[in-house]
């Protein structure tokens, strides 16, 4: 995997100033601890003299006295009355006339904001990490802040400007978490084999992928509107700047809803928000039981992040697609669930808690329309009631969105722009659509129009994968920019894989 030398540099100095903070905490530990023990010492050695005196009958006077001389003594290096006082001073005030105690606070406090700085700096947030520094009135002159600073600035220089045309978009489906439930013969055991990715698949793609120097980025991060004084929309490229080496791309996951024909088959049964206030997911066992973890592409996503926060462009995560029909996360939300589930009410208010939390993580939400029904062959009336239903009875519940990706790939237009001449991009135009994703075997398709985006998506799943292994079709290339699909594809799918 390439690096940024700059970008390596600067963690390897923030971490060896860490190391350098530890050291110096541990030897003054150590000099406290070797002052308590001659206090000790000094009263052990006086109070030992003051018994022989006793014993012998002696007066103590003398030595008694000298005894109290050596342990006010040992009781002013200390800086206290009596043993332990440096810890009770230090403990109530944070410091004492040594300076060590404050000195450990404010490098803790340092510590802490170089460590944010660093954290978005790990995101390629150079910005963010140069403003947060600056924004420090207690430590913006430090000599580590400024050298953090200049090491930031000097990283910038090199970042290169992605050309957005050339940025692919994956995407997968629900993750298969049991291969065994999943493909066990059944009737829906070809369509799980064609479409969907079992967990290991997954999790060696984004390892792979990672090690090729890919970065995920925001749909949103491609282009952006813009509105001039006369209030006329524009679409307009973003600006991506990432270290020589890094690849920008997108991800997305279809159908996250958790169909009721899939329970019992090796999936999640829904999304929920996790005790950290991430998302993540319930899956239900045999016995019967509930299970809280990483079962589905969200918390397998937020893991990898967070091992590898170099990963995401400025926090970014993927787009989160869902249809209406079955209700949205796992939880049945559509009206003709109603009278059918006793905990309609209530699922309602947590599929809204899951929307916000994943909007709050970093996650995209998109249309997948409502019936999962193809746009490109049905009227433009069959769409926009379809679309009416979706903005109806999920939108309303997840929040406003302008990203529609769309039910099996099928665009509502061939490869040239759009127009609103054409009525199915007009009603989705109007009901605040954008950005419009269809599928492409391409390794990056980008169009865009004054007025949206639209990109091909590639399938990342059984039926892709099995048919550019080597052994199937040697001629295929779709994944080897990707990943090499010979060490990826799960060797306990059944094959051959049925075709599309």
């Amino acid at each position: 995997m390439q690096y940024d030398d700059d970008y390596e540099r600067r963690r390897s100095y923030i971490a060896r100033k860490r190391e350098e903070r530890k050291r110096q905490r541990t030897v003054r530990i150590i000099i406290f601890l070797l002052v308590l023990g001659a206090i000790a010492l000094v009263l052990g050695i006086g109070g030992w003299f003051y018994f022989q005196h006793k014993k012998n009958g002696t007066s103590p006077e003398g030595s008694l006295a000298q005894s109290q001389e050596n342990e006010e003594a040992g009781s002013a290096s200390s800086g206290g009355e009596q043993p332990g006082g440096e810890l009770s001073q230090t403990d109530s005030s944070g410091g004492n006339s040594s300076g060590t105690g404050a000195g450990s606070a404010e490098e803790t406090g340092l510590e802490a904001l170089l460590s944010r700085a660093q954290a978005l700096a790990d995101t390629y947030d150079y910005d963010g990490a140069i403003a947060l520094l600056q924004a420090s009135e207690e430590y913006k002159e430090d000599p580590q802040v400024l050298e953090a600073i200049a090491s930031c600035e000097e990283t910038k220089t090199a970042l290169v400007k992605a050309d957005i045309s050339s940025i692919p978009h994956v995407f997968f489906h629900s993750i298969i978490m049991d291969n065994a439930k999943a493909f066990d013969g059944d009737a829906d055991t070809n369509g799980y084999n064609q479409v969907m990715t079992t967990k290991k698949e997954f999790l060696a793609i984004l390892e792979q992928m990672y090690e090729r120097g890919y970065v995920l980025v925001r749909l949103h991060d491609l282009a952006h509107v813009e509105t001039d004084e006369n209030g006329n929309e524009k679409m307009t490229a973003g600006e991506i700047l990432l270290p020589p080496g890094k690849k920008p791309f997108v991800m997305s996951q279809d159908d996250v809803c958790y169909y009721e024909y899939m329970d019992g088959d090796g999936f999640a049964s829904r999304i929920v928000v996790g005790e950290d206030g991430k998302p993540t997911c319930e899956m239900k066992l045999d016995d019967g039981t509930v299970s809280v973890g990483s079962y589905d592409l969200v918390p397998l996503l937020e893991d990898f992040i967070k091992k590898h926060p170099d990963f995401s462009y400025k926090g970014a995560r993927a787009v989160i697609a869902l249809t209406g029909y079955q209700g949205v996360f796992g939880y049945r939300t559509d009206p003709t669930y109603q009278d059918s589930n006793p905990t309609y009410e209530a699922d309602l208010e947590s599929a809204k808690k899951v929307a916000q939390c994943l909007r709050d993580n970093g996650w995209e939400l998109a249309s997948h329309s409502w019936g999962h029904i193809n746009y490109n062959s049905r009227s433009a009336e069959d769409v926009i009631t379809d679309a009416e239903k979706w903005e109806d009875r999920v939108e309303s519940l997840i929040g406003e969105t302008d990203v529609i990706l769309y039910p099996f790939g099928a665009d509502i237009n061939d490869w040239h722009p759009y127009s609103h001449d054409n009525a199915k991009y007009d009603a989705l135009y109007n009901m605040g659509f954008r950005y419009f994703c269809n599928v492409d075997s391409s390794r990056s398709w980008v169009q865009l129009g004054t007025d949206y985006l639209r990109q091909g998506r590639r399938n990342l799943d059984g039926y892709r994968m099995y048919y550019d292994l080597p052994e199937t079709n040697p001629s295929k290339t779709y994944l080897d920019d990707l990943f090499d699909v010979s060490t990826v594809f799960d060797r306990e799918r059944p094959t051959p894989v049925p075709p599309m």
